[in-house]
């Protein structure tokens, strides 16, 4: 429990139950009868409208629940509305208190108008903390500038399954990036003056099957060694304020009633000192999902004994089904009092208990998606897009003739909704009103492809559009339409992928999981009819989750010329993916997730141990397409001189230092990537995994000298007593441009490295990738048991060029101990 003021609890001793009570749930504001979260006309059938305000906070109120993201309202009109009603709150209440507003803030704000970034698996793809930071702060200033003080974001679950529907909403497969991303958007929120929510603690990614709510085997080793330390770097090196428990159980103990892991792990272990709120309806999931209580009193019990503060998106169990159990003497009040304190607590590092709260005028003019917001948006977008393949007919701009007619085809050449993620207001609300106006102007591929070209230094094609098909469904009768037009041009951008939604209502999204990870519907043979012509064919992925493609990638037929991977890349989305087509901007993204070979090789993640991968012991083959941290460019790189501390001790730090070169003719960013693994450990290791990485700009021809300092922490794991510990032995450490770059292949097989080739038409053969360099470090005994105390954040210094080191540029990948 954190030091509690003298004012809070002078507040807390005046409370009666009800008014307790009130401070420790939701009120779901004009939800009008549309249903916009699983269960909610269910579980929220008690809601009453506006007009009823004054009876409903009679005691007073803990949240307001989505005051501007439920249904398209005018920001300004509503900030105006916001502040009458916590100025009516604190004068027409006992105590005074006014209401803490949350929203939803994964992809921006979810408002309408507001700007939309791109989805957190592109934020992971970006590799590059600093911008998601910035981007962080943009989107903090716009939530506080309307009155909104904290975010339900960012979601740190690591990707465990690609058929799981909200894998978009995820930064990626690997702790250490999901950990180092996700921190940097807690920051940007934070000093922007909004409390950032951590989701889903914990395991919520790990469910089986990749179905959404289903059950977690996951082992506590699992647990403590991949999905928890994205929520320890957040808490101890971001401080996040507040944490959300997953819907999921644990080895049969739903989480919203786990004291082991809310209470005992979260604040004990983790030092947590803030608010814990509950997914939306998690306390009533405990009676009608998984069936651990009788009734919503129960529920509420159990919920708030594990460490559930608040009750979201309503009072549906900590309102009257608790009061009752407390009268009754079934509870201890002392559980509410605890709950109470850390939300009035909250409010006080909010400012909402200062006397002027709410006492200046609201804003009068209103600009969510201003150009600085835009700026952000379309610098991720281009840093997060992933070049998969690449025969060299990318860039547009190297061709020797530019095109004169370009085809752009498939379901999602022309559609803005197929940009964003599944919690963009576009996808998330404004699904519910397709007569609305969006708000936002979002260039499609088609639009951009418009002005690309000029920015290229290119004459302007004639753009030929045509969908071909759905996302879903198996209409065919649009494609010799395609097929003409691919016939009649000179290249062929097929745009293909998802189309984000929730339940049922979209192809990816919270709800949306799918046993097949072939496109969806047609799309394929959309693809394979367009390369019938024999025309170049340019496919972009425009997804929210990772396909399996290997008929594009490896197949015997006829494979695209380019394979490009966005991963709903936001509102300029559109303006990113032309650019990298036409060669204004190199790609640098790079893959946060494995691209799978098969749906039926899932569950699968590159930190997986000798038996996780191919070997004679098995016809089943989960080699991925691509690896972890794959990405081309239209240069190449090249990595020598590694030096790597020869020893070092279990709980120290060692450096580990490697020159990359750009050697080509392009100027493009790399992203160095270090690997490590323990040779012999006391518990089956991973055969690679990732330590750190830097994002370095490199001009043609230049090279730069990348140090990392590692603290050993690093390569720490759970031993067989299930204490997280960094044993000594030796280490193999390299630098590499992916996860399977020259890593240790099974018994008897080579190494699988995904060579970065040229295959430029204008430069000759093929030329292949450079090796690896490796090194050996030892680490010294004794065995170091890890503390709240060590390093846990890789510092990463890039030297300028041609000062073998001197000086240079930190990478700022994270903070703290």
């Amino acid at each position: 429990m954190p030091v509690v003021s003298e004012r809070v609890r002078e507040l807390h001793a005046r409370m009666t139950l009800e008014e307790k009570l009130a401070q420790i749930v939701g009120y779901w504001l004009d939800q009008g009868g549309d249903v916009v979260a699983p269960m909610q006309g269910e579980m929220a059938a008690g809601q009453r409208g506006a007009d009823a305000l004054a009876d409903i906070t009679r005691h007073g109120i803990g949240h307001y629940t989505r005051v501007y993201g439920t249904r398209p309202v005018d920001a300004a009109e509503r900030a105006a509305w916001l502040w009458g009603e916590q100025r009516r709150l604190k004068r027409e209440t006992r105590l005074g208190i006014p209401a803490l507003v949350h929203e939803e803030c994964l992809t921006g704000l979810a408002a309408w108008r507001a700007a939309t970034f791109p989805t957190p698996l592109a934020w992971g793809a970006a590799f590059d903390p600093a911008l998601v930071e910035e981007m962080g702060r943009v989107v903090g200033e716009s939530m506080r500038s309307l009155g909104v003080h904290q975010g339900l974001a960012p979601v740190l679950d690591v990707v465990q399954d690609p058929r799981w529907g909200r894998v978009d909403e995820c930064i990626g497969e690997d702790p250490y990036l999901v950990g180092t991303v996700g921190t940097a958007y807690v920051r940007g929120l934070q000093c922007s003056g909004v409390h950032a929510t951590l989701k889903h603690f914990v395991g919520y990614a790990s469910s089986r099957a990749g179905r959404n709510h289903a059950p977690v085997s996951a082992g506590p080793r699992e647990i403590a060694d991949v999905q928890l330390p994205p929520f320890e770097m957040a808490l101890r090196d971001g401080g996040a304020r507040s944490v959300m428990n997953s819907y999921t159980d644990v080895d049969g103990v739903p989480m919203a009633s786990s004291v082991e892991y809310l209470t005992g792990v979260l604040r004990e272990r983790l030092g947590f000192d803030g608010v814990v709120v509950a997914d939306y309806f998690a306390v009533a999931f405990l009676e009608v999902m998984h069936a651990v209580a009788a009734d919503r009193g129960e529920a509420a019990a159990l919920a708030l004994e594990a460490g559930v503060d608040v009750e979201l998106p309503t009072g549906d169990a900590y309102l009257e089904p608790l009061a009752a159990r407390v009268r009754a003497g079934q509870l201890d009040e002392q559980y509410v009092d605890r709950a109470v304190l850390r939300a009035l607590s909250q409010k006080e590092e909010l400012g909402l208990l200062d006397p002027d709260a709410f006492e200046d005028e609201p804003p009068a003019v209103v600009d969510l998606d201003s150009p600085r917001h835009r700026d952000v948006a379309r610098r991720l977008a281009e840093k997060s897009i992933v070049l998969l393949a690449n025969d060299g007919v990318l860039p547009l701009r190297s061709w020797v003739r530019a095109p004169r007619r370009v085809a752009v085809i498939g379901p999602n050449a022309d559609r803005a909704a197929a940009l964003q993620g599944c919690y963009s207001f576009t996808n998330h609300v404004l699904a519910h009103y397709p007569d609305h106006d969006p708000g936002l102007a979002i260039p499609t591929v088609r639009d951009a492809l418009g002005t690309a070209f000029a920015a290229a230094g290119m004459p302007q094609p004639e753009l030929v559009h045509v969908p071909g098909c759905a996302v879903e469904g198996e209409d065919t009768s649009a494609f010799a339409e395609a097929v003409a037009a691919a016939e009649g041009a000179d290249v062929a951008v097929v745009v293909v992928g998802d189309q984000a939604g929730l339940f049922g209502r979209g192809t990816v999204g919270e709800g949306n999981d799918t046993e097949s990870l072939d496109l969806p519907g047609v799309q394929r043979e959309l693809v394979e009819a367009v390369l019938a012509t024999g025309t170049p064919v340019v496919m972009v992925l425009v997804t929210g989750r990772p396909y399996a493609v290997g008929w594009a990638l490896e197949g015997p037929g006829p494979r695209p010329g380019a394979v490009l991977q966005a991963f709903f890349p936001g509102e300029a989305g559109g303006l990113a993916i032309a650019d990298v087509l036409t060669g204004v901007v190199a790609p640098s993204g790079r893959l946060p997730v494995s691209l799978p070979r098969s749906a039926g090789a899932q569950p699968y993640t590159y930190l997986h141990p000798i038996l996780g991968g191919p070997s004679e012991v098995t016809s089943a083959d989960s080699t991925p397409l691509r690896p972890f941290g794959f990405g081309l460019s239209y240069t190449q790189f090249a990595y020598t001189d590694l030096v790597v501390d020869p020893e070092v001790r279990a709980g120290g730090t060692f450096t580990a230092a490697v020159t990359v070169r750009n050697t080509g003719q392009v100027a493009a960013s790399d992203v160095v990537q270090l690997y490590g693994r323990d040779l012999v450990g006391s518990v089956a290791r991973p055969v690679a995994q990732l330590l750190g990485y830097a994002r370095v700009p490199l001009q043609p021809g230049e090279s730069r000298r990348v140090t990392f300092t590692v603290p050993t922490t690093r390569l720490a794991f759970s031993d067989r007593r299930l204490v997280r510990v960094v044993e000594p032995g030796d280490v193999e450490v390299w630098a590499g441009s992916h996860a399977a770059a020259s890593a240790p292949a099974a018994a008897g097989e080579e190494p699988a490295n995904y060579a970065i080739r040229s295959e430029r038409k204008d430069e000759g053969p093929a030329v292949p990738g450079t090796a690896t360099p490796r090194a050996t470090l030892t680490v010294r005994g004794p065995v170091h048991e890890v503390t709240a105390e060590d390093a846990r954040v890789v510092g990463v210094h890039v030297a300028a060029p041609g000062t073998a080191g001197r000086t240079g540029t930190t990478v700022p990948v994270g903070s703290g101990r």
